[in-house]
């Protein structure tokens, strides 16, 4: 019985991966507003709550391409959003960027 309950998990840990790769929020931008943006070949969802802005992109992105991208990432959130983002408070890379705005 052990080893049946061990089988399925083993089956089950490749799918939990899969969906912790998700275009998922924070929980704290969970309910907010989404948006999908295609620019430049890659798609990105963008989350607003308030003054608060989270954009994630979709897929991979070759090695030389991720400080294009970042730049990318902080023109849609003035794009999508019409506020600009406070640089000191944007955190993260060419996958995840989060920050508050200045409406």
């Amino acid at each position: 019985m052990r080893s049946a309950k061990a089988a399925r998990m083993r089956r089950l840990l490749p799918l939990l991966i899969l969906l912790a790769a998700c275009d998922s929020p924070t929980p704290r931008m969970i309910g907010a507003e989404r948006h999908e943006v295609t620019r430049g070949g890659y798609d990105y969802v963008l989350y607003r709550r308030d003054r608060d802005v989270e954009v994630i992109r979709l897929g991979y992105a070759p090695r030389g391409a991720h400080q294009a991208i970042r730049a990318t990432m902080i023109s849609l959130i003035r794009d999508v959003t019409g506020c600009d983002p406070i640089g000191s408070t944007l955190r993260g890379d060419s996958g995840e960027i989060r920050g508050r705005l200045d409406c």
